[in-house]
């Protein structure tokens, strides 16, 4: 990971540089997935850009291809865990009004039970 896609103060950052343990499932060279540490669902995935992006409100238009393919790895991490068949949800928070905590672009993937749409 090259210095400008790192920052040293961000969870996830130290997440893809290995100095913080996870449960690694998938891993390519712009997007990582891993399991979530307080799982909310009985698959509950975290799909993260390996470049520090802040959020989707601050990527820049040259980035915006990474979404695809952050949502790529997550229908691959589904198939390989076996939830793509019955359904599964892809979230991305965006700033603190919508419940982004880290602030690195990250996707949830959740599934493995019936999801409801709450109001």
């Amino acid at each position: 990971m090259s210095a400008e896609n790192y920052d040293a103060n961000c969870l996830f950052c130290k997440i893809i540089a290995g100095q913080v343990p996870s449960e690694m499932v998938y891993k390519d060279k712009e997007v990582v997935a891993f399991k979530d540490i307080n799982p909310v669902t009985p698959v509950h995935v975290m799909v993260v850009p390996v470049k520090h992006i802040v959020s989707l409100a601050t990527m820049s238009e040259k980035d915006t291809p990474i979404v695809g393919k952050m949502a790529a790895a997550a229908n691959k991490v589904a198939k390989d865990m076996g939830i793509a068949e019955k359904g599964y949800r892809l979230i991305i928070n965006s700033g603190p009004d919508a419940g982004q905590v880290i602030q690195h672009l990250h996707m949830h993937l959740l599934g493995g039970r019936n999801l409801k749409w709450e109001h």
